[in-house]
């Protein structure tokens, strides 16, 4: 197994410089910053309305086969996953505690980002031959663009596809056969296991994903927090110290692994975007399913994705690790713990016994995650090879979830789940920055006091 991860570490390396390095990472945020300032920070002061939106009851007689609270939770599902939980620990065995700052940082523009990409989802959607609306990515670059750029929207449908075998798939069923590998669990009966459940819930289409989704996603995420909150209250000292050290370690210029400030902010914005996807193109195409007759309400709606996900929830676990110093503790090896262990580790400290939290958040959070882009993954590929392409990629799906959760290693998983998010948001974040126009355009033009 060694020798498989060494030799798909050796072979996505180099990809994974030239497509997830800098440049990509600063397109990222260059292209959150020009929304959010064309917008003139709307997306932050209108986080209420985007509530209320939510809290409203869907429109009827709105095209769309979710309403606008499912269409959040689908999306929401495919987010908050092992990202929040292994990923932030993962970001700050590596980049050290001035990651979660970074983290921060790529999230409030990223809430420009997430609102633009359902505005244009929703714009720009069509209706397909089964009479289903559909959108994303891939037809607001063709339809908002124009049949030129054909050619583009066909790229990001193909990585869409593939990226989701990585990050909404096999990281997910790794993360989830390793937790419970530790509590004595044989990796194939997690696999074999996960899998049908996954079967069973996408073989019913989008509507069974957000009716799994619209249950789990809340409770889980309510006794998640919840159970952070607890643990952080009974470590109230700890936690002005702990913001501090994210603030200053931050720009001290010190990485966990010794490597200079360019690492720690790299590692921040890296695991960010993994966190919330805002760029990726992912979440518009569940906003794109919504019952809703207005892109820039949908817009408003989707955006509190990333506001949860980053801001609420890996703040949560990152406070938890960092108020415990469970990221100083050495394993047998002598290295920093990271990952999920990480995690799991901060809970048993801060409150003996509570680390079975982290392992129940980990096992339904991936669970969704993997409805979630199973949809996503469904739609991109429905674009490139038409509906006769449904079930042999939900069959793949699920032999990609058994696979992943034996063969998995967490090196290999992770740094080819990164190369194709890179590779994804590419294409879609030159749409964000051409068709920005259309999204201030709407947004000037909806009245906020409806």
């Amino acid at each position: 197994m060694d020798s498989l991860d060494t030799s798909i570490q050796a072979i996505n390396s180099p990809i994974n410089g030239l497509v997830w390095g800098w440049p990509t990472v600063l397109l990222i945020a260059l292209t959150g910053i020009l929304l959010m300032v064309g917008l003139r920070f709307m997306p932050l002061r209108r986080l209420g309305y985007g509530i209320a939106m939510v809290l409203r009851p869907s429109d009827r007689d709105s095209e769309g086969e979710i309403t606008p609270f499912q269409a959040l939770m689908t999306s929401l599902s495919a987010t908050v996953g092992t990202g929040n939980i292994a990923g932030v620990a993962g970001a700050i065995a590596v980049g050290g505690p001035g990651a979660v700052f970074w983290m921060w940082v790529i999230a409030v523009f990223g809430i420009a980002t997430k609102y633009a990409e359902a505005v244009l989802a929703v714009h720009f959607r069509e209706t397909d031959s089964s009479g289903h609306l559909v959108g994303g990515p891939m037809y607001y670059i063709r339809n908002g663009l124009g049949a030129g750029w054909s050619w583009m929207a066909g790229l990001f449908a193909l990585f869409g596809m593939l990226a989701g075998f990585g990050i909404g798939n096999g990281v997910q069923a790794f993360e989830v056969s390793s937790a419970l590998e530790a509590a004595g669990v044989d990796r194939l009966i997690t696999g074999i296991v996960l899998g049908a459940l996954v079967f069973a819930v996408v073989i019913g289409g989008i509507r069974r994903i957000a009716q799994a989704a619209s249950t789990l996603v809340p409770l889980m995420s309510v006794l998640y927090i919840g159970a952070c909150l607890v643990l952080l209250a009974a470590n109230i000292a700890a936690v002005p110290e702990a913001l501090a050290t994210i603030v200053g370690n931050a720009f001290s210029g010190e990485a966990a692994v010794g490597g200079a400030f360019g690492q720690v902010v790299l590692m921040g914005f890296k695991r960010g975007i993994f966190s919330n996807e805002a760029g990726l193109g992912s979440a518009p195409i569940a906003h794109a399913a919504a019952k809703t007759d207005d892109p820039v309400r949908q817009g408003t709606v989707a955006m509190l994705g990333t506001f949860i996900d980053t801001l609420v929830i890996c703040t949560m676990t990152a406070l938890v690790i960092i108020t415990t110093q469970a990221h100083l503790i050495l394993d047998n090896a002598g290295e920093r713990l990271s990952g999920s262990t990480l995690s799991i580790a901060a809970f048993d400290m801060g409150l003996p016994g509570s680390g079975f939290v982290v392992t129940a958040g980990l096992i339904i959070f991936a669970f969704t995650t993997i409805l979630g882009w199973s949809f996503y993954g469904e739609r991109c590929t429905i674009y490139l090879f038409g509906e006769r392409a449904v079930m042999p990629f939900r069959l793949l799906w699920v032999a990609m979830v058994v696979f992943a959760s034996v063969a998995g290693t967490s090196g290999a998983i992770w740094g080819v789940a990164d190369t194709l998010n890179g590779l994804m948001a590419l294409p879609n974040l030159v749409a964000l920055v051409l068709l920005s126009g259309t999204v201030f355009r709407l947004s000037r033009d909806y009245t906020f006091e409806r």
